[in-house]
């Protein structure tokens, strides 16, 4: 790796040539000291840092300087007399210095010494904090995370202060460069969990990390499934809720989103709200969203299962009430099921893309006229749509977009065996995505805990699976705790 030179010019040439083309990296040469005998060159890349700290404290600080001389290590004076800013530090190599440029700070070298200063003066543009976008709450803090990493780290801060709470800083991306932030609470995560996470940022092999979903994708290890093993949040005090049951939370500069390890398919159902309101509330919403997950799902499929293979078994009104609407309709009750399906993937593919004011009228106008349309054309029945619109309803109660998403899919897999085998491959397809859960581990831990293994923390995650329980009840530590290093909760 290629060291500085005690040369300005060789130090100056290597980084002209590094950032040729390059407009907006400025570069200046300035005198200073006693009698303007020393020479310094400062670098920065205008626009992502804070003009106010490059002019006052450092500039200012360095020409206003005339007792200096060139008599011992300038670079020093200059950190402990002149500059006044709290971080700065200094490098040897080149390649630290190409990257302190890029990441927002500014560069001083001095003639004659083979160190370059290291002055933190980062002023990224950024839309500040906003509210919470895809995590709405009735009840609690109302702010989020937005793109700057830093900032995402001292809003989890804000909420811990403890002196447990650690942040470990890695790179990675060979050409982006991006910062990762490993944040727990030392004591209480898992250090197994801590150090895989450690792991296998070090071995990620991509030139850039635009977004959390790339680090995602590029580190879990069940790629062959489309339930999601890591957790993505936008709310700060989520995520610090999460670091203190002994998670880690993982903050990707540039994206407004957290990702918080291990996830289970239990968390998947938990809102931030859930802590906010009454127990007795909170727990009929989540077990609400259990059932709601298992319509979204089953229930086309169940649909087809029933009306074609054993209309038997639906009461005798409802089945004859089926039989009527269908008496017109041209095709089999399957590609009824799917030509509402995917209308109503499209509709909500629309609503996503377009602006708000006019997304949730496309969801709303759209579907009904499409759903009365197909109906009075007779390329559906009025049960299709009905079974189409409450699983499409139901999809959304669940919190987690990235495990609806995972439902969307999994729904056509029940939809296509029962309309081959009816009621039996209803169940196969059934027993099947509760085998393949089953078979999950997330960091060491099986997807389907509490429900399965649970005894392990003498079932004490019960308490705030499907149901949650008051407070007070709240006695053994999470098993996302390290059990050598948890105290009994006293809440």
């Amino acid at each position: 790796m290629e060291r500085l030179s005690v040369s300005l010019d060789e130090n100056i040439n290597s980084l002209k040539t590094a950032f040729k083309d390059c407009d907006d990296v400025v570069m200046r040469k300035i005198r200073f000291g006693k009698d303007n005998e020393l020479i310094g060159f400062i670098s920065f890349i205008d626009n992502i840092i804070s003009r106010p700290v490059i002019e006052d404290p450092v500039l200012i600080s360095i020409m206003s300087r005339t007792e200096m001389d060139s008599r011992g290590s300038v670079v020093q004076k200059l950190l402990d007399d002149v500059i006044a800013v709290g971080e700065c530090k200094t490098v040897e190599q080149l390649k630290a210095v190409f990257d302190a440029i890029l990441i927002g700070d500014t560069v001083f070298l001095v003639d004659g010494e083979a160190k370059a200063i290291v002055i933190s003066t980062k002023g990224w543009p950024n839309r500040g904090i906003n509210k919470a976008e895809t995590e709405v709450v009735v009840q609690g803090p109302k702010d989020a995370f937005n793109e700057v990493g830093s900032i995402n780290t001292v809003l989890v801060r804000r909420r811990i202060r403890d002196t447990r709470l650690k942040v470990r800083r890695l790179t990675a991306g060979r050409a982006s460069n991006s910062t990762i932030a490993v944040m727990y609470m030392e004591g209480v995560a898992r250090k197994q969990v801590v150090e895989d996470v450690l792991k296998r940022i070090s071995e990620i092999k991509t030139d850039i990390i635009p977004d959390s979903g790339y680090f995602v994708e590029l580190t879990e290890k069940s790629n062959l499934t489309p339930f999601p093993t890591m957790q993505l949040t936008e709310r700060p005090d989520k995520t610090a809720s999460a670091i203190n049951e002994g998670r880690v939370a993982v903050i990707v500069d540039n994206t407004p989103f957290a990702i918080l390890v291990p996830a289970t398919l239990n968390v998947f159902f938990q809102s931030a709200e859930d802590y906010y309101d009454r127990w007795e509330i909170m727990s009929f919403l989540r077990l609400l969203r259990y059932v709601a997950a298992v319509i979204a799902v089953c229930l086309p499929g169940l649909y087809v299962a029933l009306t074609v293979y054993h209309p038997s078994v639906i009461p005798t009104a409802l089945a004859l009430k089926i039989a009527a609407t269908r008496g017109n309709v041209p095709f089999p009750t399957i590609v009824e099921v799917l030509l509402m399906e995917v209308a109503f993937e499209l509709l909500r593919e629309a609503g996503v893309r377009l602006p708000s004011p006019v997304s949730s009228t496309i969801g709303i106008v759209g579907g009904i006229v499409i759903g009365q349309s197909a109906v009075e054309a007779g390329l559906v029945g009025p049960a299709v749509v009905i079974v189409s619109a409450l699983a499409g309803i139901c999809s959304f109660v669940v919190p987690s977009p990235a495990f609806v998403s995972a439902m969307r899919i999994v729904k056509y897999f029940v939809l296509l065996l029962s309309s081959a085998l009816g009621l039996f491959g209803f169940w196969i397809a059934v027993i099947l995505i509760i085998v393949h859960l089953a078979g999950l581990k997330t960091f060491g831990i099986p997807y389907l805990f509490p429900f399965c293994s649970g005894y392990v923390n003498g079932w004490g995650d019960l308490k705030d699976s499907i149901i949650r329980l008051p407070f007070t009840m709240f006695r053994k530590n999470s098993f996302f705790r390290e059990p050598e290093g948890s105290v009994e909760n006293d809440i």
